[in-house]
């Protein structure tokens, strides 16, 4: 089993800057891949972010190219997402996820661990 918690969520002004945290722990992996998601009201979960655990490539949906980062740490297990010229219309509850393959993907269902996902709300 491995266990996903995601932390680093809120809420900001349009236009600031957020950076989630996800902390990886069980049975954790040096292959794979980890990605993070985001689900808003009535809306469908989209991947916006997946990166490779080793070689770090990178994946990014289109309607963040540029604003998003996403990176992680080996030693400490854990996952980022740094956020920046956040809009209204990233609101939502982003949820980091593990994927067995090791290319970037962005389908919901490559992915067999999540976290119980962090609330991050942009709005003046």
């Amino acid at each position: 089993q491995v266990q996903l918690v995601e932390s680093g969520g809120g809420l900001v002004q349009p236009g600031g800057s957020l950076t989630l945290s996800c902390g990886a722990s069980g049975r954790t992996f040096s292959t794979g891949t980890m990605g993070w998601f985001r689900q808003a009201p009535g809306k469908e979960r989209e991947c916006v972010a997946a990166i490779t655990w080793n070689g770090g490539r990178m994946n990014y949906a289109d309607s963040v190219k540029g604003r998003f980062t996403i990176s992680k740490n080996h030693a400490e297990n854990t996952l980022y997402l740094q956020m920046t010229s956040l809009k209204p219309e990233d609101t939502a509850v982003y949820y980091c996820a593990r994927s067995r393959t090791v290319v970037p993907g962005t389908t919901l269902g490559e992915y067999d661990y999540w976290g119980q996902g962090t609330q991050v709300t942009v709005s003046s």
